[in-house]
């Protein structure tokens, strides 16, 4: 006999969770995995793997027994290494008390969004940007802002003034993702200033996703701007980092967040709740990657790389004509657009199934972002070459 349910009853989940978008980057990854034949730059991760060193280090920590439970925080060892690394990077004084360690970026946010959202507390985000980001403050019942980057000289900028204009007292949050995801851009050190200033004056929190941090390409810039380096202890400020684009580790998900003080005692039960603890070989691998020299050497390789990639990716797609691709700072992305092609998920698609070039729609990072693609250029100049042929003739 089957049981009848009420409608009311039915078992679905709350609407936020159903309002959620899932990631049309994943519905075009997976409409070409298992296909030999794809040149696929969907993915925001570089071709080369996990520099060998960390991947020792990582299994020297299991053999030793690192395989129980760990501080909520992290290893008090990886902590004081990242305050010490960050210290130097960006030449501030960072105690490692700051420093909480994650199960990935990702976690970081919601992590951070968690600490101090609540719901209908308003939001402000810098757009287009990774969904998972602008989602998040969504699924804790918070409501979003988006405020788009503009095109300028060829460039992508940031209106400051208009955005401060959006952060009202009654603003609780501003979300800044730099250098961005997808466009590449990255925000200027006085922008963070008056953006802190107006902030600090209201008492809206900023969270600074820094996680392409160490990629940055502007002359005598190797590492971005950092709110870390402008902020006061005591700032409403929390950063955001990862292990995953700059050490090539995003199979290990390690992060980690620099919070005020005053968060720090609440801190570990948030993370409790969410993932417990970071497993201990898995911190051995990040201990070596901020530690032992080899980690500089591997950086700046991986941005040697990229650079190099962005130049003959950029000079392609010009090469091909009637494709817009503005220039940026930062991160291993291009995002460009094609005329007469508006509709970027049916145009990956078609990419995909005509082409065999796996590019991300640009509808996944926005309603702004609609009728633009992203390219990853994390790879080889032979792999690029490849992914110019194969859209060329794709336009034909």
């Amino acid at each position: 006999m089957t049981a009848s349910i009420p409608p009311a009853f039915a078992p679905l989940p709350r609407p936020e969770v159903v309002e959620l978008t899932s990631s049309s980057i994943r519905d075009i990854a997976n409409a070409g995995m298992g296909r030999t034949d794809i040149a696929a730059f969907w993915f925001g991760e570089s071709d080369l793997p996990t520099p060998q060193f960390i991947v020792e280090a990582g299994m020297a920590a299991m053999a030793r027994g690192e395989t129980r439970y760990i501080h909520n925080l992290g290893m008090q060892s990886l902590r004081e290494a990242i305050a010490g690394y960050s210290s130097r990077l960006h030449g501030i004084e960072l105690p490692a008390s700051r420093i909480a360690v994650t199960s990935s970026g990702v976690s970081a946010l919601m992590i951070a969004m968690q600490m101090v959202l609540s719901p209908d507390d308003k939001a402000v985000v810098v757009t287009p940007i990774w969904p998972n980001i602008a989602g998040m403050p969504r699924l804790i019942g918070a409501d979003v802002i988006r405020h788009p980057l503009i095109i300028e000289n060829g460039r992508w900028r940031l209106d400051a003034e208009a955005l401060i204009a959006r952060l009202t007292p009654d603003v609780r949050m501003l979300v800044v993702n730099s250098p961005n995801n997808p466009t590449g851009w990255t925000i200027a050190r006085e922008d963070q200033q008056r953006l802190l200033a107006h902030c600090r004056k209201h008492g809206i929190w900023i969270l600074s996703d820094e996680v392409y941090e160490r990629l940055c390409f502007r002359p005598d810039e190797p590492v971005a701007p950092s709110m870390l380096a402008v902020a006061a202890p005591e700032d409403r400020l929390m950063v955001i980092n990862s292990f995953s684009k700059s050490w090539r580790m995003t199979g290990w998900r390690i992060g980690w967040l620099t919070m005020p003080e005053g968060l720090m005692a609440d801190l570990p039960k948030v993370i409790e709740y969410n993932t417990s603890c970071v497993p201990g070989f898995v911190q051995g691998g990040a201990q070596a990657a901020v530690s032992d020299p080899r980690g500089e050497e591997s950086i700046g390789e991986l941005r040697d790389g990229l650079i190099a990639s962005r130049t003959a990716l950029i000079e392609g797609l010009r090469e091909i004509g009637g494709i817009e691709a503005p220039e940026a700072d930062g991160a291993m992305y291009t995002f460009f657009r094609m005329e007469g092609h508006t509709d970027s998920l049916a145009t990956a698609k078609a990419l995909v199934a005509e082409a065999g070039l796996g590019l991300a729609p640009g509808s996944a990072f926005g309603p702004e972002a609609e009728g633009w693609l992203r390219w990853c250029y994390a790879a080889d100049a032979r792999k690029i070459a490849d992914g110019l042929e194969r859209l060329k003739r794709f336009l034909g």
